[in-house]
């Protein structure tokens, strides 16, 4: 996981609340706005015989005038809320102040030609930047090619994907606005910023992404295109993704097929260009349920697939001498690495150079000399080192129970990779395979606070099929297990996704009120290979909310807190794990932060890019998924006269992954059945999306959320940091 996604799979911080007023609404006796009248309307649907009550179908329909403003009239209810907690504003300065004086971060880098390419955030500014230094990373020599927040000031507009051509003269790079990710490609000259005139639209989008790989001399490169409007049904238009190529100075009406008509309709393609120019690798994912398979386009318009998705091939990179080395996880659920010859470049001739081992194979980086294998145990990660043959080499050190989030190899036996903490700041360091050290480069993040007087431990919870679940816990040296501790227990679990450790000012927030932080690495994640995500997916979903559910009994049972005291947040695959966590247990919590969730699971995939997640949820049309995800579906086992939890629900407009109409039906039927008293809320956004957020709309929804649980949890808000 780079450390870009960590921030989208763990938003504390995230998306933007937009004040939109829906006329006038009278205030209630408590000074805030009724919730708004919500009528039931009932309708039916049947799915194998299985007659379905829906009552808020008709918050679905966004272009119906009656939702907008209904869901306005909840914005509104929420947005005076949440301005009305103590402390909030308290809070939202301390993170202002700390944003301010935080360092510039870098990710996502990759080398060229004694160039090294970096995304790069540097606040206040309110967008990250595409950047470029010299192979020594020499701040001096920071030059930026592309600055999203000059191009619109608004800070809407934000960089999806860059790809420098092999010479590091030029940059393929997709942007996209308001957090829909419907990139448009641009080219730019490296070397001094300006840009070319070719411009080619529909390469990204929310439902698959969105790539580029450039040929050998840079005069050209393909890319990923999705079909435009009478090309295909206006429903498809999110689908059939395929590769294209365009040839610099041309118009883009001209540009050639290459492959992918042949492809799956949910197709998701990475492209990548071999060190010598001479090949482009494609891999295709078939929808989000972790299948691959791998095309190479060679030398005289060669075109090859070297795997299918039921080779089990999770990774295919290029090595400097002509080869590829595949990720294998066919009888190696936590991953083994073969070697392929690219002169004949069959799978039954490639050969097992690197058997698996105990750590979870995530990430190859191919260099000179060496490769380089990034792995995790069960979240921490770990760097082994080979040979090109596979011969063992020695391990790179890092910190304890910390995280790498990316390994990129340079030239001269060297490679960058990045580590961090949950304590300790993000750094990219460079390790030299002659002498064996590594040394921190000037690419190291400062913070404003320092968690010197945090430990962080790791514990083990039992699930209800008895299955070990780690967790790290993040608390003051000294934490008294009185069952008093406020804790925010937060995971993810799906899409095979390891939830690595991952340094974050903010719970400086948290921890200087008394508060506790545990992170749970629970099945459906990545953290144990293969078989912990198949475990975790499809009809065995819900041993994801029973590993989390067991976390949380964990923490009051073995003296950390009590039900009273227990926040619980989560995004995305993790908003639908808060969904099945509070209509579950929902004494367990005490409050719920979750976010652009998914909790009808029966019309979700209806949505274009819940079609992709079918993959990894099942589909209503399969009988045994249909039981499956009726059974945990969080908007279908809402009931009436229930004590709920306090929740704050959060949402974006232009959300092309997870469409709002979860989160407003949810709101809905939980607001009419809790009998708690508990707040039930919804901030909506009007001009945001699932990620890409602005740096202000970060901060406030942070304030939000901290505000929210502090009340709920009976918290000092308005206490004075200690760092």
């Amino acid at each position: 996981m780079t450390s870009f996604a960590r921030r989208i799979l763990f938003p504390r911080l995230g998306m933007t609340l937009l004040l939109v007023l829906a006329g006038s609404l009278a205030i209630a006796s408590d000074g805030l706005p009724p919730i708004p009248a919500t009528p039931k309307k009932p309708f039916f649907d049947t799915y194998h015989s299985v007659k379905v009550e829906d009552d808020y179908q008709w918050l679905e329909n966004w272009e119906d005038p009656a939702v907008r403003a209904w869901s306005d009239a909840e914005n509104k209810r929420a947005r005076a809320f949440l301005a009305a907690l103590p402390g909030r504003q308290q809070i939202r300065d301390h993170l202002k102040s700390w944003y301010s004086k935080a360092s510039a971060s870098y990710y996502g880098l990759s080398y060229r030609s004694g160039t090294v390419f970096a995304s790069k955030t540097q606040p206040p500014k309110q967008q990250p930047l595409l950047v470029a230094l010299n192979r020594d990373l020499a701040l001096q020599s920071e030059r930026v090619i592309v600055d999203p927040n000059i191009i619109d000031p608004s800070g809407k507009t934000s960089i999806d994907f860059y790809v420098p051509s092999l010479d590091g003269h030029l940059v393929a790079l997709s942007m996209s606005e308001g957090g829909s990710e419907n990139g448009t490609l641009h080219v730019y000259d490296a070397r001094t910023g300006a840009a070319l005139p070719d411009v080619i639209p529909r390469v990204n989008k929310g439902t698959a992404g969105g790539s580029a790989a450039w040929n050998a001399d840079g005069t050209g490169f393909y890319y990923t295109r999705y079909p435009g409007p009478g090309e295909r049904p206006a429903g498809d238009l999110d689908f059939f993704q395929q590769i294209y190529f365009h040839k610099l100075g041309t118009r883009v009406d001209t540009d050639v097929y290459a492959l992918g008509k042949d492809f799956p309709r949910i197709a998701e393609i990475q492209l990548r260009t071999s060190p010598d120019g001479r090949y482009i690798l494609a891999t295709v994912s078939n929808g989000d349920g972790g299948q691959f398979e791998h095309f190479l386009l060679g030398p005289d318009g060669q075109r090859k697939q070297i795997t299918q998705f039921s080779d089990g091939i999770t990774q295919s990179v290029f090595s400097r001498d002509s080869a590829l080395y595949l990720v294998s996880q066919h009888d190696s659920p936590r991953g083994s690495i073969l070697r392929l010859a690219l002169d004949h470049p069959t799978l039954s001739d490639a050969r097992v150079i690197v058997p698996q081992a105990d750590d979870v194979i995530e990430e190859v980086a191919a260099g000179e000399h060496h490769i380089y294998v990034q792995g995790n145990w069960g979240g921490p990660s770990d760097i082994r080192v080979f040979d090109l043959e596979g011969h063992a080499q020695g391990t790179i050190p890092i910190e304890s129970v910390s995280a790498v989030y990316g390994v990129v190899a340079l030239d001269r036996g060297e490679v960058l990779y990045e580590n961090e903490s949950f304590v300790d700041t993000p750094a990219w360091f460079r390790f030299d395979s002659a002498s064996g050290k590594s040394t921190r480069t000037p690419l190291a993040e400062t913070s404003p606070v320092n968690f010197s007087d945090v430990e962080v431990i790791r514990e083990y919870a039992q699930s209800k099929d008895g299955t070990k679940v780690p967790m790290s816990i993040m608390r003051r040296k000294g934490t008294r297990l009185d069952g008093k501790n406020p804790i925010e227990l937060a995971a993810y679990g799906g899409f095979g996704v390891n939830v690595a450790p991952y340094y974050d000012i903010t719970a400086r927030i948290w921890i200087d009120r008394g508060g506790v932080l545990a992170i749970a690495n629970i099945r459906g994640g990545g953290e144990y290979g293969d078989e912990w995500h198949k475990n975790g997916m499809l009809t065995h979903k819900q041993n994801d909310f029973d590993d989390f559910i067991a976390c949380a009994e964990y923490l009051t049972k073995s003296g950390y807190t009590n039900p009273s005291k227990l926040a619980i947040q989560g995004a995305s695959n993790g908003g639908l794990l808060m969904g099945a966590a509070l209509t579950q247990r929902p004494e367990l919590f005490r409050a719920v932060v979750s976010g652009v969730g998914i909790y009808d699971m029966l019309r979700n995939e209806l949505s274009p890019n819940a079609v992709f997640n079918t993959t990894e949820y099942g589909t209503v049309k399969d009988p045994d998924q249909f039981k499956a995800l009726y059974a945990y579906s969080p908007y279908h086992h809402v009931v009436d006269g229930t004590r709920y939890p306090a929740v704050l629900f959060y949402t974006g407009a232009n959300d092309p992954r997870v469409n709002p109409m979860n989160s407003r039906k949810m709101v809905a039927r939980l607001q009419a059945a809790t009998t708690s008293g508990l707040p039930i809320l919804l901030r909506a956004s009007s001009d945001t999306g699932h990620i890409n957020s602005s740096l202000e709309d970060q901060i406030d929804l942070g304030a939000d959320s901290f505000a929210f649980m502090f009340n709920e949890l009976g918290m000092n808000s308005a206490a004075t940091p200690a760092h």
